[in-house]
Parts: structure tokens; C-alpha cells; sequence
């Protein structure tokens, strides 16, 4: 009786365990009361450069469901070392988070690991605080509407690695003068641009550092635009890269990227989630523009200089066949069968 009693005991525990152990990957680790303390930081030279790590900045709860779909095909690749959801949203019940952790780590436990991160605030400057579980070199920012194919996410880390010192991404934008207001504008441009996206940005995982600790006053001032205009903190970013390198990043194609979050989006399964984000409010055609445009202005003003600089052109993965031949009756690419 004694020993059936024992046995139970033991059953019952671990039955407990069983049940807690997909909770682990819901992170409650502070980065402590000083992040930018480099003590707490792994030795630059230690970090890995064959693997990168993926920030998914997370925030609505419509969007659990895609955000699921997008750190499944992250945590599939070999090139991923590990992925922490940034979850920018302090109203989430912490039973929500213990959910999608929990899902994440059953779901998702033969790739990547994938840890939920609470953030404290939903200030955008969180996403790019350095943290100690980053082990690699490359840090992979992105947003939790966008769907990128596996091949594009390996071909734009190649082309990272070729140039460790620039941001990598598939979207960007431009800064401009407006010289009859004599004023900084945020626009796109055909043929250059300045400033890379977070919705998708592969960066050095020393540029978390510069952005979040470095550069004195003015920097920490430009962070505080950020704070108050929810919004810009991929335009800061680059601002700290081109002052520090004195070069353009670099855009490179996809071949295929679903942005859900676009505006221009239109009914779907998934409508809902095109105006779920953090900064959605802002994305209002000409308002966003000139929103962004105060923060270029602001972040010149702040700093003095102004140090984005243009890029042109864009990394793609093939050249592919440019002819068009006659085959079959039909016009196709030269290289191509005969369509039947």
C-alpha cells in the first residue's frame, strides 16, 4: 500500500513536470536593471556568423495565428539558431503568452528554439535592446505580418555576410530635400533609396548596442522622438548605421514576400490582421508620409548632419534568361520549352 502510494506520487510529479516543461519558452528573464551593461553581453568574438537570429516584434493578439505560420518557417531553417518573440503589448494577459509559448514549443520544438519575450512597455525602442541570449553574429529583424519564403531569407543573409557593415532588407524607402519648403521629406524613389524597413532588416548584432547605448545626449534624444511618436525607430536605426559606416544599405529581391500588414490590402481570411498593428494607426497614406517626414526632420535637427546615405540598384539572387523567342505558336523566355 505504501509503496503504491510512492509510485502515484511519483506519477503525479511527473505529470506536473510534463505539463510545465512547454511553459519554459515563456521568458520572464529580465535584461536587468542595465541592459546596456557589456558584462551581461557575449564576447563579440564568440558570436556565431554562420546563423543568424530572428526578433519577431509581436503585439496583437488578432495576430497569433499568422505570427504562429511565420516562426514556423524561421525555426525550419538550418540558418536560424534561435527566435524571441518581442511581445510589445503590456494589456496581453500573461495566460495569453503562456499559450503561445506553449503552442510554439509543441509545434515548433524539432527546429529553432522559440522563446516569448513580455515586453515591459510597448515603446518601439524595445526591439532593438541588446539582449545576452543572442548568440550570433547577424540579428534578423522583422515584423509579425510578414511572410518571406525560405530562399529569400537565405539569399539575403548571403548577401549580408558579404557586408556585415550594412542593413540588409526587401523594403525600403528614401529621404529627400524639398527645396521649395527648404525641409526633409520621407518618400520612394525609383531609382535610389536610403532607409530599410523593419519589416524586414538583417543587421549586426553590435547595432543593437550602438542604437540602444551609444552616441550620448543627442542619440538618447532621438530615441526619446521615437517614444513620443511611436513610430521611426527603423528610420533611427539607419541614421546610426550610415553615421557610423558612411554608407547606403542594401536592398535585395525575394521571390516570394506576403505583406499582411500592407493597407492595400483587401478582405482575405486575414483582413482583420492588416490593421492590428502597434503603429497601424499611423499607416495612412499621406499622414504617414508626413509623420515620418517630422521624424527625419527632427532626428537632422537633433543630431546636425544628416547622415543617410543613398543606395541604388538591387541585389537579385539569378539574372535568368532576358530574351523572348517564338516557341509553339507562343512568345516565352528563350531558355523555356515549347508550352504545349
Amino acid at each position: 500500500m505504501e509503496v503504491r502510494s510512492h509510485l502515484r506520487s511519483i506519477l503525479f510529479t511527473l505529470l506536473c513536470i510534463s505539463l510545465v516543461a512547454p511553459l519554459s519558452v515563456f521568458s520572464h528573464r529580465s535584461l536587468g536593471s542595465n541592459p546596456c551593461d557589456r558584462k551581461t553581453l557575449p564576447d563579440p568574438q564568440s558570436l556565431r556568423f554562420d546563423q543568424l537570429t530572428v526578433l519577431i516584434n509581436g503585439y496583437s493578439e488578432s495576430r497569433i495565428p499568422l505570427l504562429h505560420s511565420i516562426a514556423a518557417t524561421y525555426a525550419a531553417s538550418s540558418l536560424v539558431s534561435s527566435i524571441l518573440v518581442l511581445w510589445g503589448n503590456p494589456s496581453t494577459s500573461s495566460q495569453t503568452l503562456a499559450e503561445l509559448s506553449r503552442n510554439l514549443s509543441i509545434l515548433y520544438s524539432a527546429g529553432a528554439s522559440i522563446t516569448v519575450h513580455p515586453q515591459k512597455s510597448s515603446s518601439l525602442n524595445s526591439r532593438f535592446l541588446p539582449r545576452p541570449s543572442i548568440k550570433t553574429r547577424a540579428v534578423l529583424i522583422c515584423d509579425d505580418d510578414i511572410e518571406v519564403d525560405p530562399k529569400s531569407v537565405d539569399f539575403a543573409f548571403r548577401v549580408w555576410q558579404s557586408n556585415p557593415d550594412r542593413l540588409v532588407g526587401f523594403f525600403a524607402r528614401s529621404h529627400d530635400l524639398d527645396l521649395p519648403r527648404k525641409t526633409w521629406i520621407y518618400t520612394v524613389h525609383p531609382d535610389k533609396y536610403s532607409i530599410i524597413l523593419t519589416k524586414f532588416m538583417i543587421l549586426k548584432n553590435e547595432r543593437l548596442y550602438s542604437y540602444s547605448c551609444g552616441g550620448g545626449g543627442s542619440w538618447e534624444r532621438m530615441r526619446n522622438v521615437v517614444e513620443e511618436m511611436r513610430n521611426c525607430e527603423d528610420i533611427l536605426m539607419n541614421f546610426v548605421v550610415a553615421d557610423a559606416t558612411g554608407e547606403g544599405p542594401t536592398m535585395v529581391a525575394a521571390e516570394r514576400v506576403r505583406d499582411w500588414g500592407d493597407p492595400r490590402n483587401e478582405g482575405g481570411e486575414r483582413g482583420e490582421e492588416t490593421k492590428a498593428g502597434l503603429s497601424s494607426v499611423n499607416r495612412g497614406g499621406g499622414e504617414h508620409r508626413k509623420r515620418r517626414g517630422d521624424c527625419i526632420r527632427e532626428f537632422h535637427r537633433i543630431l546636425g548632419r544628416m547622415p543617410l546615405r543613398y543606395s541604388y540598384g538591387k541585389v537579385v539572387n539569378s539574372v535568368g534568361e532576358q530574351g523572348m523567342c517564338e516557341k509553339g505558336g507562343k512568345l516565352v523566355l528563350c531558355d523555356h520549352q515549347p508550352l504545349n
